[in-house]
């Protein structure tokens, strides 16, 4: 024993010393390098409180959401207090046969909801797909892609059983290049994730599952994420990290996507594990319910990220509505909810009108996406625990022994769509002397790197993707899922090579120096082609990787890649780089060495990878992705960071967001900073070109805008509440599960049953005005779900001509940003795109609309949106700092 504990300590020690010598160039204490802060002083002003903001809102039913709150509220209507609060609360860890599950109402035929990762497939079962990560769709820049991927995952959980996707991603939205998560979003520009975000929710829904958009909000590093994971890595930390922020950045930058999300109908949304401004996500009644519910007039339901609740009556009052997997610690058999919610309502502390309101959303998402169909609402047929048929419906307390896996094939054919994703993501960034594409004729071919071969383990060796051997079709986490095969580089190069009768040979181990150099020289010999993978891999925080605590360390190729590629290229004048990574990282010289001929960024492709890329390599595919983040010259350059050390003592480590809304290309753009290939900027085998820019005027600048209203309603409450105590004792005809967290009371005591020291004393905890039922104003920017409507009046249409100037069809993505001209706004911002397809010779026209909120800045003082006195100048263009077409809106 004293010897695994002295492990323990030794292993610590060493992670902690090895990441402050690998983040020696990482700011400390703060994460924003020096001159990148933001010129606005709203930035820089401490901002490490959150504003308490009650009552919570109840759901109206606005919108799309009319005829399920109907539903809804004719079901909850029907449930006692203990069938309620089983809606609201988990039942364990392992409780049941998901990585969540919520209370089952038996007399009402309403089975537990199943809900069950991830943002690329359905998680921990078998015969399910392995989709491109977020970050892929996001450089795909096509809409119809985000919407098909995410009613492909949708129809896949559904066919699973599963009643809520736990995806998509928006938080984090990649405020830092090293942070681990941002695979599993899209963009750090709040527009293209904001689109990209809300199409996804779109297609998952159409499929009949409930989309659970996440993680809300300002989750934008692993590091500190959670006190108890951390403790495992050495830190001795209390309490999460809190990410500090000023109102009008938390609106211009990290919420625009989750207002898409809102606008889009999404059914749930997930509260992130970390603080905002010193108060946990999961019980922030500024970021819940002022924000969430009443500026954005969200009416589906928000659930806890797993154990990211901290209190149980502070959580309900501030507006979360269901907690996961509902114990507080895994596996400890107690609960904040459960028999405490009951408890709570009974004595009075927690309002009947919160708890109905908890219920009647989560009912009422049920509703809206179809769930009550039969042909939709399949039953659970897979387990999360076991791949094995056989097994225990209750894992962690082994009762139960039944069937628990169908192995039911949910794949159907999109394979065929992982595929074009794959491809349609996969950026070209440098093509010297038109290299590519490739003849498939070429008579020597060698590819290069670990990242091309297979992981010596097979895909799913490493549990939850936690390692980084092999070609990197997924990064780790619980966003991950089991492959059902992965095709690798290798494999997909050496079909193609041999199919033609050429010659190929291979080395996947990066550290042959002697065998690579032989290889290389071989190949330049033989006028071949060398073909070098290289990657860089991330993930959640739970899972270390050499160092890598779920963030990156650093921005540099794993596995000795930069010595690979530089060894490689120094021996072969056509030297093609493929880069496989989660986010953004450090090129070197690369892309003005000439033996480097070619450079192609393909990011997280999924099963698919090598098929995908070998598509594009070889001209099946003619590439028309656009970066979805800047690639930098330095680490440096960038601006924001992450915080590895704790840097407030044992207290909860503070992250100050004091760059502003200047993350990324936004930071470069205002710096003067040259990046080596910017924000939206990606190759074609063809060309284009931009012409005849027209701005029509539709409502234009001057259109009113009339700020929200007006009051609510009083809080409704739907059916009666029995006071008598004795109705919610455990009933004797049912067979208690150790550890599965029960609505019911030991005692009609209530103190007896709560087993709380201080039970009875004054509930100072409980915030004024947190139980006022009466009516409420209504926020000025609200109005609706995704905001006041007038936000979404285009007021402005542009058209521009892209023609087609080579010899090959293809793709281009025609992007518009605005200047909103303000010495405090960004050099440009992106607020739309279009992918189009163009014959050669021909023309297609770009459309895009500018909408009130494209041309708004936040205005703290009024909370809402307002258009500033200063010139708007629009422009299109191929990227970010490729902007030929210009014009000044009247």
């Amino acid at each position: 024993m004293w010897l695994a504990s002295f492990l323990l300590l030794a292993t610590s020690f060493v992670q902690n010393s090895l990441q402050q010598a690998g983040n020696s160039s990482a700011p400390f204490p703060y994460t924003v390098h020096p001159n990148a802060s933001s010129p606005n002083p709203a930035a820089s002003v401490k901002a490490d409180v959150s504003p308490p903001k009650y009552p919570s809102p109840w759901g109206s039913g606005a919108g799309e959401w009319a005829g399920a709150y109907k539903k809804a509220q004719a079901f909850v209507s029907q449930l006692t207090l203990a069938e309620k609060v089983n809606l609201t609360t988990g039942v364990s860890w392992q409780g049941e046969r998901c990585v969540g599950q919520n209370g089952a109402i038996p007399r009402l035929g309403f089975r537990s909801m199943c809900l069950q990762d991830s943002p690329v497939g359905v998680r921990d079962t078998d015969y399910n797909s392995v989709f491109p990560a977020g970050v892929n769709v996001a450089a795909t820049f096509d809409r119809g892609l985000a919407r098909a991927r995410g009613q492909a995952m949708g129809a896949e959980h559904q066919m699973k059983g599963v009643d809520v996707q736990l995806g998509p991603v928006a938080g984090p939205l990649g405020r830092s290049p090293e942070g681990g998560r941002g695979w599993e979003g899209f963009s750090p520009d709040p527009v293209l994730t904001g689109i990209q975000f809300a199409q996804t929710v779109q297609g998952i829904q159409s499929a009949g599952v409930i989309a659970c958009a996440k993680h809300y909000i300002l989750n934008e590093q692993e590091h500190f994420r959670q006190a108890p994971e951390s403790a495992g890595f050495g830190y001795t930390i209390t309490d999460s990290l809190s990410s500090n922020i000023d109102d009008a950045t938390l609106h211009e930058l990290y919420l625009w996507p989750f207002a898409d999300a809102v606008r889009a109908g999404v059914g749930s949304i997930m509260c992130s594990y970390n603080q905002i401004n010193n108060s946990y996500g999961c019980q922030n009644s500024y970021t819940l319910n002022y924000l969430l519910k009443g500026e954005l007039g969200f009416q589906g339901f928000v659930m806890s990220d797993w154990q990211a609740q901290h209190s149980g009556v502070g959580s309900a009052l501030a507006g979360l509505d269901m907690t996961m997997p509902g114990d507080t610690l895994f596996d400890s058999g107690r609960s904040y909810w459960g028999t405490n919610l009951t408890i709570g309502v009974l004595n009075g502390t927690i309002p009947q009108f919160r708890l109905d309101d908890m219920c009647v959303r989560i009912i009422a998402a049920w509703y809206l996406v179809g769930r009550d169909n039969p042909s939709i609402g399949v039953p659970i047929n897979f387990d999360s625990w076991t791949l094995d048929t056989y097994g225990y419906q209750h894992f962690f307390a082994s009762e139960g022994y039944n069937l628990i896996n169908e192995h039911v094939d949910v794949r159907d054919e999109h394979t065929k769509l992982i595929r074009q994703i794959g491809s349609a993501s996969t950026v070209l960034l440098k093509n010297n002397n038109s290299v590519l594409p490739l003849t498939g004729q070429e008579k020597f071919t060698a590819v290069f790197g670990y990242d091309a071969g297979d992981n010596p383990y097979g895909p799913n060796g490493c549990p939850d993707r936690g390692c980084n051997n092999g070609t990197l079709g997924m990064a780790w986490g619980s966003g991950s899922a089991n492959f059902p095969f992965l095709i690798t580089p290798e494999a997909a190069i050496q079909n193609e090579v041999v199919s033609n009768n050429g010659l190929f040979y291979s080395i996947t181990d990066n550290f042959a120096a002697t065998q690579i150099l032989a290889l290389a020289r071989q190949t330049a010999e033989n006028d071949g082609v060398a073909i070098v993978f290289v990657n860089a891999d991330s993930g959640e925080g739970y899972i270390n990787i050499d160092g890598n605590e779920g963030d990156r360390n650093n921005l540099t190729l794993w596995n000795g890649g930069d010595t690979l590629i530089t060894n490689v290229s120094a021996n072969c004048n056509n030297t093609i780089v493929v880069i496989h990574s989660t986010g953004p990282v450090l090129l070197s010289n690369y892309s003005e060495n000439p033996n480097i001929t070619a450079i192609l960024w393909a990011g997280v492709p999924g099963e698919q990878s090598g098929n995908s890329i070998a598509d594009v390599l070889y001209g099946r595919f003619n590439p028309g992705a656009k970066l979805p983040f800047t690639l930098a010259r330095t680490r440096e350059d960038y601006g924001t960071d992450l915080l590895y050390i704790p840097n407030n003592g044992n207290a909860a480590p503070q992250t100050a967001f004091t760059e502003g809304v200047f993350i990324d290309y936004r930071s470069l753009d205002h710096r003067g900073i040259e990046p080596i290939y910017e924000f939206g900027y990606g190759l074609s085998y063809t060309t284009f070109s931009y012409s005849d820019l027209a701005v029509k005027t539709l409502l234009g600048l001057n259109a009113t805008y009339t700020p929200t209203t007006g009051s609510t309603p009083p809080a409704p409450t739907y059916g009666s509440i029995s006071n008598n105590t004795a109705d919610y004792v455990v009933p004797g005809n049912i067979t208690v599960i150790p550890y599965y967290i029960y609505p019911y009371l030991n005692s009609t005591d209530l103190k007896t049953a709560a087993n709380a020291t201080d039970y009875g004393t004054t509930p100072d905890y409980i915030p004024p005005g947190s139980r006022d039922s009466g009516a409420q104003r209504l926020h000025p920017a609200g109005g609706a779900p995704g905001g006041n409507p007038q936000l979404y009046d285009v007021l402005y249409e542009v058209t521009a001509t892209i023609s087609n100037t080579g010899k090959m069809a293809g793709e281009e993505v025609p992007q518009l940003y605005i200047s909103l001209g303000g010495p405090y706004d960004p050099k440009v911002v992106l607020r739309g795109f279009e992918r189009l397809s163009i014959q050669p010779g021909q023309s297609a026209t770009f459309t895009a609309d500018i909408t009130r909120r494209d041309l708004s800045n936040w205005d703290t003082s009024a909370q809402n949106w307002a258009i500033s006195s200063y010139p708007k100048t629009v422009y299109v263009g191929s990227s970010s700092r490729t902007l030929p077409l210009s014009a000044t809106l009247s």
